[in-house]
């Protein structure tokens, strides 16, 4: 085929590579857009991240996270730091990151070139192997015109992405101190009933003694027993929620095996002597709230989504079509050699398909994301609101309990047993106020844990990954989480 330039067909896809744009290493980089998910959850929780992508980074942390919990009495900040160094999920989330960062990465990328060959007149014996050679290269016009507004939209999602890596970060720890304020709760609940239980079998106990000398009528005998029975019952719930509560903590840490052999304490901490409050929680909520960048990227990359769709509302495909014909014919015994260029340009005629559908799709995405933005800008500042009146609320209350109720059926109790000691006060009159103190101390139980979460809730009012509640409400039985072991 000596009429074509081959040099020039190969050489041109080269030329073209070798002006293909520089693509940043943000977006090529293995851990692409981790370090900046990593920068802002350590400045919100102070807590260390990781992004494992081998098997032995992945060996090497689940060693720390055994280091740090197997066989050990756990806090809140430990359990926090383990299950975002441990649970998989999140590692999910973080590969999202650089799912979104490699489709930057690609449509920075030019299209390739497209070669075609053809050969016409195959196995003609006068003429050789081929009677007409067609050599053509297509090239995407319209993906060099968009491109640029293409590279804007997926970096927009890449930065969305990061955001979403960050609020799923804030998120797991949330939970996880909840998870943990949960299960320590939870043990704290079931040692107060056991007391109660324990003077609830004392009082049966002497209720059959006395029903045996007809001191005590039936009556009496099984008021005692019922109380003693209804208690053993609470003990039983106390103790299953206890070990779903720690089930929930090792779940969340991502644990298993002989790894689940860990311990939580048996009492929440004691109350802080005072509370700093909040200056401007509001405007604290609306600068750091993470979900509330999320919404604003996803307005941003829906905008450049727009003007993307625009661009492309008319021409949805552009080709340009380059390339030789050669043609060989025999006449009187000699062979001639024909070559022509050709070029052609295809694109998709918008008779039916006007783009107007797909102008008002983007459109109303647009619409929708600024709603959903306006929507949580005035949620974000409702829930700190809530957030900060629940903190100071549930502190006095918790106060209250431990100051002034917890105290007075201390003394209470102390004065019945002086009278039961001087032969003034029976002995159910002495249980009656054991009791009641241990059904008083319980409430305070329930009112510092109240406290404990609502301070949780407020750290995710300001920086996110809270669920939008408040506050958790109280109760005899403390709701999710586990704990096999104090």
């Amino acid at each position: 085929m000596a009429g074509i330039k081959w040099p020039a067909l190969l050489i041109t896809p080269l030329v073209l590579a070798a002006c293909a744009p520089h693509v940043p290493t943000k977006y090529t980089d293995t851990k692409a857009g981790f370090l900046d998910v990593s920068t802002q959850t350590s400045g919100a929780i102070g807590k260390r991240t990781a992004f494992a992508q081998t098997r032995a980074e992945n060996d090497a942390l689940t060693g720390e996270v055994r280091g740090m919990v197997q066989g050990k009495t756990i806090s809140a900040d430990t359990a926090v730091q383990a299950a975002l160094l441990n649970n998989k999920g999140l590692q999910a989330s973080y590969a999202n990151v650089g799912l979104s960062a490699a489709e930057v990465w690609q449509q920075s990328t030019p299209q390739n070139p497209v070669v075609s060959l053809g050969l016409f007149g195959v196995g003609a014996p006068e003429l050789g192997l081929y009677q007409t050679l067609e050599t053509m290269i297509a090239f995407n016009l319209l993906d060099v015109k968009t491109r640029k507004q293409r590279i804007a939209v997926a970096d927009a999602r890449f930065q969305q992405a990061q955001l979403n890596a960050v609020n799923d970060t804030l998120l797991l720890a949330n939970q996880t101190r909840q998870a943990w304020i949960n299960a320590v709760a939870a043990f704290e609940t079931l040692s107060f009933l056991r007391k109660a239980g324990e003077a609830a079998g004392a009082g049966a106990e002497l209720a059959e003694q006395l029903g045996r000398t007809g001191a005590l009528n039936k009556a009496g005998q099984a008021r005692e027993f019922a109380f003693n029975a209804e208690l053993a019952g609470q003990v039983a719930r106390a103790r299953l929620d206890a070990t779903l509560a720690k089930e929930e903590l090792t779940r969340l840490m991502g644990l298993w095996g002989s790894d689940v052999d860990y311990f939580v304490p048996d009492a929440l901490p004691s109350l802080p002597e005072s509370l700093a409050r909040v200056s401007s929680i509001e405007a604290a909520a609306l600068s750091n709230r993470v979900d509330l960048k999320v919404a604003k990227a996803g307005l941003e990359a829906q905008a450049r989504a727009f003007g993307l769709t625009d661009q492309t509302r008319l021409v949805t495909d552009l080709e340009l079509i380059a390339g030789f014909e050669s043609e060989r014919e025999r006449e009187g015994g000699n062979t001639d050699t024909s070559t022509r260029p050709q070029i052609e340009l295809e694109f998709a005629i918008p008779i039916f398909d006007t783009g107007q559908a797909r102008m008002r799709k983007a459109e109303l995405a647009y619409m929708q994301a600024a709603n959903s933005l306006a929507e949580k800008a005035v949620n974000v500042r409702s829930e700190a609101r809530s957030a900060e009146v629940s903190y100071h609320s549930s502190y006095k209350i918790a106060r209250h309990y431990r100051d002034v109720v917890v105290p007075l059926r201390t003394t209470i109790e102390e004065e019945g047993l002086l009278s039961y000691n001087g032969m003034i006060t029976n002995t159910f009159e002495l249980l009656t106020d054991v009791r009641e103190k241990l059904a008083s101390s319980l409430e305070a139980a329930n009112a510092k844990r109240d406290f404990w979460m609502a301070q949780a809730n407020l750290t995710a009012a300001i920086y996110g990954g809270g669920s939008g509640a408040a506050g958790d409400g109280g109760g005899m039985t403390i709701a999710a989480g586990g704990g096999a072991g104090h």
